[in-house]
């Protein structure tokens, strides 16, 4: 049965944040709001984590999953960025974008897309999202919560806690969240590609 937090929306309480990060660091799975819609989210390197991930979202090996983390500076250990990328990617930081880009060798392989070695990257403009990530140090390994043969993902903390509590850890609610997918450009040819349109204004990348 998943724990159930319930994380003020401003002022997340330091002892619930502290309480959600130890989990994690201890291989637990939770659904997390962020600034477009609920994510799953696990530790760097929890290997049945990723796993039931997968599972949940019935999801194959050429999935890219998504390193959210606290800041430039962090998400700058794990994939490779040139100077042009660099800055389109700063300036629309925080945000509700992901990035496809080469990973460095700090990303496990059980994360990489299996040919091009990518991954995606974002840093989430949500107030708990952004405390807990603090707290934890590290990124977290995520994914969008879109189950299979949804149309959109899911939003409501309390629906997800009814629906996923046998498959998930723990379940963070804050009241309301995004509603809309992250947009998503891959850098990783060498080209600006938008492979999908979602709550971050594209039109920057266009």
């Amino acid at each position: 049965m998943a724990r159930y937090f319930d994380v003020h929306p401003e002022n997340p309480q330091p002892r619930i944040i502290s309480g959600v990060a130890d989990s994690i660091r201890s291989g637990a799975l939770v659904a997390y709001p962020t600034d477009s819609c609920y994510a799953l989210g696990c530790r760097l390197g929890n290997r049945e984590g990723i796993d039931r991930i997968r599972t949940i979202r019935n999801l194959d090996d050429r999935h890219h999953f998504t390193l959210v983390c606290q800041n430039f500076a962090q998400l700058g250990q794990f994939v490779q960025i040139d100077n042009d990328v660099f800055r389109a990617i700063k300036a629309a930081t925080p945000g509700s974008y992901t990035f496809i880009l080469p990973a460095t060798k700090e990303v496990p392989r059980q994360l990489q897309h299996p040919k091009k070695r990518t991954v995606g990257v974002r840093i989430p403009d949500h107030v708990v999202t952004q405390a807990l990530l603090a707290e934890l140090g590290e990124p977290l390994v995520s994914s969008t919560l879109l189950l299979p043969g949804e149309a959109e993902p899911m939003t409501q903390g309390w629906e997800i806690k009814e629906l996923l509590d046998h498959v998930v850890d723990a379940v963070i609610d804050s009241g309301d969240c995004g509603t809309e997918p992250t947009t998503v450009i891959d850098f990783s040819s060498g080209e600006t590609e938008i492979l999908r349109r979602g709550a971050g204004d594209p039109a920057r990348f266009d």
